[in-house]
């Protein structure tokens, strides 16, 4: 898992609540275990027109937000299945960061065990965020936890365990290998059933 330290970046807004994994990413594209090649298909029900066309007036094919890695929006981002596969969507499509009111608890766990940051703030603090211009950047600072737009400083909670894995770019089996010495001596003391 790619270290998240402090991410200066550029952020969409798709301000709409009860965005569900289906939206996120159809059930048509779930037909890969990998963890990349899923960013195209993004929101595909709303990036694209029903003729297969890009559709400009969604926020993620406006040339102004390409290259965005912070993406804010609603209450209940991630509600619905448990797919794995929308998180890997949304960090293969590039984003480091997602900035909600609430998270489905399953979306949450994915999320943060994917390296996909979900930050939880208030809808007034939202409100101000909603307000970037594509040109504008956001900080997220993750040891300090803080989000930074503009004069703007606002504090996030995140599980210290969590955080520590996001800081040194750990995943549950990073953190497990740490205990391989004590793992390896354990399994030589058990009794041999050969």
């Amino acid at each position: 898992m790619e270290a998240f330290i402090k991410e200066t970046g550029r952020a969409v807004v798709i301000p709409n609540d009860s965005i569900n994994t289906d939206i996120i990413l159809p059930k048509q594209f779930l037909k890969n275990i990998l963890k990349t090649g899923f960013g195209p298909h993004l929101f595909y029900d709303w990036r694209y027109l029903a003729d297969g066309k890009i559709n400009p007036k969604f926020e993620l094919n406006k040339p102004e937000h390409a290259g965005a890695t912070v993406l804010i929006t609603g209450v209940d981002f991630g509600s619905g299945s448990s797919r794995e596969h929308a998180v890997w969507a949304l960090t293969d499509y590039g984003f480091r960061a997602v900035i909600g009111g609430s998270f489905s608890d399953i979306f949450y766990m994915n999320a943060t065990k994917n390296g996909l940051l979900p930050i939880v703030l208030p809808e007034a603090e939202r409100q101000i965020l909603r307000d970037i211009k594509p040109d504008e950047t956001i900080t997220i600072d993750l040891p300090n936890q803080i989000v930074t737009y503009n004069n703007n400083q606002f504090h996030f909670d995140i599980n210290p365990q969590w955080q520590a894995k996001f800081i040194n770019g750990e995943d549950d089996i990073d953190v497990t290998m740490k205990f391989e010495a004590a793992i390896t001596a354990f399994e030589k003391k058990q009794p041999n059933f050969d």
